[in-house]
């Protein structure tokens, strides 16, 4: 069983990152629910590609006045 180290790293098993595809230096998130529990996600490069895609520009206001108001709400 892993074993949290003093400088709280955690040393996952080959098989479990071999099943979630990860890989030495590979970037991830790590999550907390209420209950304690921890949970790894892997990212993947180009993952929210396209998420924009279809967004229309409502080109009457500037980045600036669009920064401004989303701040101010």
């Amino acid at each position: 069983m892993p074993v949290i180290s003093a400088k709280r790293q955690i040393t996952l098993p080959i098989e479990q990152c071999r099943a979630a595809g990860i890989e030495p230096g590979d970037h991830y998130q790590c999550f907390v629910d209420n209950e304690g529990h921890i949970t790894i996600v892997k990212q993947n490069a180009g993952a929210a590609a396209g998420m924009l895609k279809g967004l229309k520009v409502d080109r009457r206001y500037s980045d600036e006045e669009s920064r401004a108001s989303s701040l101010a709400e």
